[in-house]
Formats: C-alpha cells, structure tokens, sequence
C-alpha cells in the first residue's frame, strides 16, 4: 500500500506539473511526422474567400526562427523540459500566409522510470490576424495517450474535430492552446494598472473557455538564462482544483516587445512547481535584460 501511494503521489505531482506548462502556454520528430503535419495542412487549404474580412492584428514580439526552451522543477527536483519554436509553414491557407509552432514537453530520463511524458502541439497561425487554422496534438502521459486534430474555419466560425468527426460554432478569432500563448504576446501592456484583466477566447477540448490574465506590476527575475525585468500577470484558474487561489499561478514575462515568459510558478495542493527559461534564439526585439 505504501508503495502504491508513493507511485500515486508522484504522477499526481507530474501532472500538475503538466498542467502548469499548459497554462503557461496559455499566456504551452522525425521528418515522416513533419511531412504528415504538412499533409494535414494541405487537407484544409479551400479557394480564398476573398469577401470575407479576417482581422488584423499587428504583431511586433515575435517571428519565423524563434526557439524558446523551458526547464520544470517540483520543488528542487527537475523533473522536465519543453520547448516553442516557429516555423515556416509548408503551404499556405486559402491564400494567406501562415506561421507553424511547433511545442514539445518531455520529462527527463531520470523520471521516465515512473511518469514517461512525451507531448507534442502544433498549431498553424495566421500571419496577419494571429488566429489558429489547424491544430494538432500528441501527448502521451504515463501511459495515457490522446490525440486531436482540429480544423478551424475562421472565415465560416466553426472548428471541426477531424477524430470525431464533430463540428463546433465558434467566433472569429478563437484562440487554441498554444496560439493563445502567441496573441496574448501580441496585446499592448502599456499604461496597464495593476488589477487590470485582459480577456479573449480559446478553443480547448471541445469547449470554448475565457483565458483571463490579471496584472500585478513589475518585477525583476533571475533565472538560468539570466536577470530579466519583468511584468508579472495572474492567470485566472480553476480554484480548488488545482491551484490554492486566483494568484496561485503567477507568470513573468519581459518587459519589452518580445514578451517572452520568464518564469511560472505555482503553489498547488502539494507542494509548488515552476517553469523557468533556460535558453532563447532569434527573438524579434532586444530583450529586457539586466
């Protein structure tokens, strides 16, 4: 019994671990497995729909070549690490240009033993409007596994689950898991007061949800890849759950263009764990580093 409790207490403690990159993210192969992503965004491409007008959104933080790289820890422990990179799409959709994030969290040797994590996200953005037409995603977690395709039709609003065959009516401009994470990067802070919530939607298995971001100031971090001046925001989360409370999740991001997550830590029901940057390649802007 003791033994089985102890197995019981460390998956728990790598799911909310998994759990927190996936919020994170929300503000997170071989060349046969690129080739069927690039397949995938072929199956959705339909003549231009010229009349109607898809939004624009400007975009300064972020470009084709950026790598971001993340390590997560419970406690002292690292037990993870994941990692966001864009691509250039292999095709575009009904005419328009689009950016491919790839995303990838993986539990380190060390704990593959008891809790193997093997996640893969990819998502296919609209260059200009910052909007998902394709998603895609991979997990695979102590044995469970679980996989998603969805087609967004952002010009019809509606998603289609390819596995399911099921559709689904959603607003223009509906965000997934990890384009969330881009267009949050794309909203201007400036003259932000501390208390002030930024609110827009996102399409999260089979359901659209509120993704609410509360700021709390400044603040200065030191992590491995450095000491970054920082904004730091809440996301709202499911309270009792997971997370203690509102501001149990706390997020850094830099103060700059960029907008790149620094840190995210999280007082959970046992214990506390953390995300921190580890390394960055071809950002956009000089980054706020000190």
């Amino acid at each position: 019994m003791a033994y089985y409790l102890e197995s019981l207490k460390k998956k728990i403690i790598m799911k909310r671990m998994i759990t927190l990159l996936s919020i994170a993210i929300l503000f997170n192969i071989s060349a046969n497995a690129n080739a069927q992503e690039a397949d995938k965004v072929q199956e959705i491409i339909e003549n231009e729909d010229t009349a109607f007008k898809y939004r624009k959104v400007e975009n300064k933080a972020f470009k084709v070549g950026e790598f971001l790289k993340y390590k997560l820890a419970y406690g002292f422990l690292n037990a993870g690490e994941a990692t966001l990179e864009i691509k250039e799409a292999p095709k575009k959709i009904q005419g328009r240009d689009i950016l491919w994030v790839e995303g990838r969290g993986y539990s380190i040797s060390a704990f593959d033993w008891f809790f193997k994590v093997r996640d893969q996200y990819d998502t296919y953005l609209d260059a200009q409007g910052i909007f998902p037409w394709l998603f895609v995603r991979r997990i695979e977690e102590g044995g469970y596994k679980k996989q998603q395709d969805y087609q967004f039709f952002q010009n019809k609003r509606t998603v289609t689950d390819v596995k399911k065959e099921k559709q689904y009516e959603v607003p223009h401009g509906i965000q997934d898991m990890i384009s969330s994470f881009y267009y949050a990067r794309t909203i201007d802070f400036t003259g932000a007061k501390k208390g002030q919530i930024f609110e827009f939607e996102a399409f999260v298995d089979a359901e659209i949800i509120p993704i609410r971001i509360k700021y709390a100031g400044t603040k200065t971090v030191k992590v491995d890849a450095g000491k970054f001046e920082c904004m730091v925001f809440h996301p709202a989360v499911q309270e009792g759950r997971i997370f203690k409370d509102d501001d149990a999740l706390t997020v850094y991001i830099t103060k700059d263009e960029n907008k790149i997550p620094v840190l995210a830590k999280a007082k959970i029901l046992i214990g506390s764990v953390r995300m921190e940057l580890i390394d960055y390649k071809n950002l956009s802007n000089p980054i706020a580093k000190k």
